[in-house]
């Protein structure tokens, strides 16, 4: 299910892909939450779940992509839009079909989608913004025949995506009635811009997708004659679910909105959750404070509520006191990474040489457990600054700059580091990957500038 207003396929996810290392939301009860989710799909699809993933991008759009890999991509307009657990599980089914089909990320037979690409791409913009007329015409200025080859391949890859997504549920013995429902709420969405017959400006054939109705009804048989069609929707899951959207929402929402939706008559967990990230939002720590304190009164040994309180006062300026709730919270986490690395960056924030060998101990935890964790190497290459361990900051600096696509950074700390670092060392040998890595990708960019 790709954005809902521009409709576009996989291979326009090429326009996608730089942003999205940027805009990835990173919250470790969000992450456990979808991946269980996917799990069960993930193993129904033949896949291992420790291979696949899914990430939650910062976007407000409806949409869910893959990209390569076995990662499904969701935005976090859809998390804010399903009305449950079970619709998103049947949203991240639909693009497990498409990784399981091996459905490319941008095609290139002939040369036509570079031209046409672009022709699509604007006029689907342009009717978006609400000049059907003219996004119709740049349509037609495009070429269109090579634009009907391309879309009819994609329309090919959307339905064997929907049997695939419909039979991994099904095996999964997951109910597909979310799956449906969420159709449901697409076909409202392109009814209410126009996207039928009844717009004459629109062609149904100039779809990447089929027609959301169309989908529907093809899907209905397999779903409702499984044996979980009926099956009760996992009550745990949905609970989970609510409270993710509930602090997804407070965290990327104006603040107005929700406290809004989430009014202080309402004294459920995820509405406190919701208002705890408004209030920290508009600066407001008291506000925050007494939210989070709420949740952390409900239930004192879960994690991320404890999570949330070390948060908060780490924010608002009380390190010392955010190191006892987050240290508890990871704790009872497991060690979690992410909360281990707000607990490491806690310590760091006391300016207290007493606190840096537990944020040594933490940050390295942290990192060896999750390595694509910027914020912790960051933190970490902090802890060796203060140690004067030069030839560690400098790995610590390049590790950091190679997850976040500075190229020139990365290339320089990690020859810095390799001359500091006992030759041979596994420090060593890590260095070296990350410069021969970055010594490539710094040939290309070059090369390309002066090509141009």
């Amino acid at each position: 299910m790709k954005r809902i207003l521009a409709l576009l396929s996989a291979a326009l996810l090429l326009w996608v892909q730089p942003a999205v290392a940027q805009s990835v939301l990173r919250d470790a009860e969000t992450e456990a939450l979808l991946n269980d989710m996917a799990k069960p799909l993930f193993l129904a699809a033949g896949l291992s779940p420790a291979n696949g993933k899914v990430v939650l991008i910062q976007d407000s759009s409806i949409n869910a992509f893959v990209a390569g890999g076995q990662i499904v991509y969701v935005h976090s307009g859809l998390i804010d839009a399903a009305d449950s657990a079970n619709e998103v599980q049947g949203v991240i089914a639909h693009e497990i079909g498409h990784i399981v089909g091996g459905h490319a990320v941008f095609q290139n037979d002939g040369g036509y989608t570079n031209i046409s690409i672009l022709s699509l791409l604007l006029g689907v913009a342009a009717m978006a913004a609400g000049s059907g007329e003219a996004g119709t015409g740049i349509l037609m200025a495009g070429q269109r025949a090579a634009i009907g080859k391309y879309l009819a391949f994609s329309r090919v890859q959307e339905s064997s995506a929907d049997a695939a997504g419909a039979r991994f549920i099904n095996s999964a013995g997951i109910s597909g009635k979310g799956m449906l429902s969420f159709f449901n709420k697409l076909t409202a969405q392109m009814h209410r811009y126009g996207y039928y017959s009844t717009n004459p400006e629109v062609d149904p054939f100039a779809q990447t997708h089929p027609m959301s109705q169309d989908r529907v009804e093809t899907l209905k048989a397999d779903l409702m004659n499984a044996p979980s069609w009926n099956k009760p929707l996992d009550q745990d899951l949905e609970r989970r679910f609510k409270r993710v959207q509930a602090k997804l929402r407070g965290y990327v929402s104006d603040p107005k909105d929700t406290l809004t939706k989430y009014p202080t008559s309402d004294q459920s967990v995820q509405a406190h959750y919701a208002r705890a990230y408004a209030y920290h939002k508009s600066g407001y720590p008291e506000q925050a404070a007494a939210e989070t304190q709420a949740l952390v009164k409900a239930a004192p040994k879960d994690p991320y509520f404890l999570e949330l309180e070390g948060q908060i006062m780490l924010e608002s300026g009380d390190p010392r006191g955010a190191i006892v709730p987050l240290r508890e919270a990871t704790s009872l986490s497991g060690n979690q990474p992410l909360i281990a690395a707000t607990l490491g960056h806690a310590l760091l924030a006391t300016e207290d040489k007493a606190n840096l060998e537990e944020a040594e101990r933490v940050l390295k935890t942290a990192v060896a457990r999750d390595n694509d964790n910027p914020f912790a190497w960051m933190n970490l290459g902090t802890v060796y600054d203060r140690k004067g361990d030069e030839p560690r900051t400098a790995l610590a600096t390049a590790e950091r700059a190679h997850l976040m696509g500075d190229v020139g950074t990365a290339l320089m700390s990690s020859r810095a580091a390799m001359s500091g670092l006992p030759q041979g060392s596994a420090d060593w040998v890590r260095a070296q990957d990350l410069n021969m890595v970055s010594q490539t990708a710094w040939d290309e960019i070059r090369k390309k500038k002066k090509d141009r």
